[in-house]
């Protein structure tokens, strides 16, 4: 930790301070700035809200509370937004292309921002997906004392007395395709699964960030697990903000917090909880941004000591309404810590370390079957799977949970896009024992890395989910669930081998041996790979061609400043 007698504005002074800056504060008063303002840490209050997704809707009305804990705090806060991308509406569609660049457009408008404008610290509030690596790119680039708070999950909708969600909708559509349900039915679960604000309500990407970023010890306890529209959510809004002013007075930074340690426990932490594949993605970029050695191969070390405990959506039972409703993820650390998997020396933004905070936190009750005993796990080793192979060299991503098994050999039918494998899907074409092999969407090919929850969806609607598998060099979102292998490196628009795979190829998958295989004679695989002409990036102009020629591969985080 910086010793504790350092400025308590040492940015805004910078800003503020001397005849030579009337300019400056001319500016500021125009905003509300008063003469005992200037004299106060400023601490930013980057809002991601916007009325383009649920998960972010109620997130300007959170800053209102974060800015009043910072004032209160004896801080001056100053509000400003930044964008989001909704994974949920632009999924299936070449918008989704931008979900993964508006990532690294959150980060650096964040840095931009607080940098540009001198600020002494940041509360940043994220609920969709990418608003949350985002911003933790950017306070880990700053290092300036700062907090991440989640916006919240929403709650289930109800259709037929079962709760619904957004993943609901999708696998709708494919029970739509198969016939299973009608027009009127599909038109239903869409008008239900939805029932206000909030990230989507399982143990997708959103909680999944959430969890993580709670255990690497950047966001208050608790709040990861708290209902977007809660009292419980507007008080962890006040008191981030109260509790930067703090920072700032002690001088306590991310470079104190975010370490190898604190990375294992967020993995850890996730594991357990059934977390994304995409925490893998998001996780190597901040620990990037905050330069820090992880690599996709941490994963698999940390993977083999966790069992999977979490009977929680897309492939359990229970949505994250139920996880908050026993207690959240800290009775879940709290089992970690006690059989010393977690590190509980980490430094946290409460000023505390992480077995501090532990303190006196609960077990889940017995009553409950969300979470599983240790000794009766879901599965004994991590769900999140690192494969390597002919197919895919430098790595890969699986998600698969032991419920569709723990090898799959089947015969190759491939898609060059997502739009084309969908449409394969629900007409039929894609049958039991076939691997679905979707190509050129990496970070380079796509541009932008998009998510195949649309195929998978349509998988699982159509009553395969056991019988197929689909493996992909794009990603999957945080609510698929199947037999899914993606993040193929390297990716076929490079030159992976994944662009040379033809219709009728055996594929073979060990979720053990963590292996994965195009089964033809070597010779014939040496043929093809000298004869392979990746198509290359999908754009070349714009933001899209920005990140094509600047991303770094997905084993890599596919960040931009490589």
């Amino acid at each position: 930790m910086s010793q504790s007698n350092a400025p308590k504005r040492p940015h805004s002074a910078n800003l503020v301070d001397g005849a030579d800056r009337a300019p400056a504060r001319s500016m500021l008063r125009a905003v509300g700035f008063t003469d005992e303002d200037f004299k106060k840490p400023q601490i930013g209050i980057a809002s991601t809200g916007s009325d383009l997704t649920p998960c972010n809707m109620h997130i300007d009305e959170l800053a209102t509370h974060a800015t009043r804990g910072a004032n209160e705090g004896g801080g001056k806060a100053v509000n400003f937004s930044t964008i989001t991308i909704s994974d949920g509406i632009s999924m299936g569609t070449k918008g989704m292309r931008y979900s993964l660049v508006s990532r690294e457009v959150i980060a650096d408008s964040i840095e931009t921002v607080i940098a540009g404008e001198s600020m002494d610290g940041l509360v940043a509030i994220g609920g969709c997906d990418k608003n949350m690596p985002g911003c933790m790119i950017a306070i880990a680039r700053l290092d300036r004392p700062a907090i991440f708070v989640y916006g919240g999950s929403i709650l289930p909708g109800l259709h037929k007395e079962k709760p619904v969600d957004i993943v609901s909708v999708f696998e709708a559509v494919g029970r739509h395709a198969k016939g299973e349900i009608d027009d009127a039915e599909l038109k239903e679960i869409e008008s239900c699964a939805i029932p206000g604000a909030g990230s989507c309500g399982g143990m997708y990407t959103a909680n999944s960030m959430a969890t993580a970023i709670e255990a690497l010890g950047m966001s208050l306890p608790g709040s990861s697990a708290q209902l977007a529209v809660s009292e419980d959510k507007r008080l962890d809004c006040e008191n981030a903000g109260r509790q930067v002013a703090k920072l700032v007075e002690l001088d306590l930074k991310p470079s104190d917090i975010l370490s190898k340690k604190a990375f294992e426990n967020a993995i850890r932490t996730c594991i357990a909880l059934g977390g994304s594949t995409n925490i893998i993605l998001h996780l190597l970029a901040i620990a990037h941004a905050a330069n820090i050695d992880v690599a996709i191969d941490d994963f698999a070390r940390i993977g083999e000591e966790i069992p999977l405990l979490a009977d929680v959506k897309p492939f359990g039972k229970y949505n994250m309404s139920h996880l908050i409703r026993i207690g959240g993820i800290q009775p879940m650390m709290r089992i970690l810590l006690d059989r010393g998997l977690l590190h509980g020396d980490c430094m946290t933004v409460t000023g505390k370390t992480i077995a501090e905070n532990l303190e006196g936190v609960q077990p889940y009750s017995k009553d409950q079957d969300i979470i599983r005993e240790w000794e009766n796990p879901i599965k004994t080793s991590s769900h999140l799977r690192i494969l390597r192979g002919n197919l895919s060299p430098t790595g890969a991503v699986g998600k698969i949970t032991g419920k569709e098994g723990l090898h799959f050999k089947g015969t190759a039918k491939v898609y060059e896009n997502e739009e084309d494998s969908l449409e394969g899907i629900l007409a039929g074409e894609v049958v039991s024992g076939d691997v679905v092999v979707i190509r050129n969407e990496g970070p380079v090919g796509g541009p932008g890395m998009r998510e195949m929850l649309s195929p998978t969806s349509a998988v699982a609607g159509r009553g395969l989910i056991k019988e197929v598998a689909l493996i992909t060099d794009g990603r999957f979102s945080g609510g698929s669930h199947g037999f899914d292998v993606g993040h193929i490196t390297p990716e076929a628009a490079v030159g992976g081998p994944i662009g040379i795979v033809q219709n009728g190829d055996e594929i073979e998958i060990d979720a053990v041996a963590n292996t994965i295989s195009l089964n033809i004679p070597q010779a014939e695989y040496d043929a093809r790979m000298a004869a392979f002409v990746p198509r290359g990036p999908g754009e070349t102009r714009g933001v899209l061609g920005k990140f094509a020629k600047l991303t770094a591969s997905a084993s890599e985080g596919a960040v931009t400043d490589k």
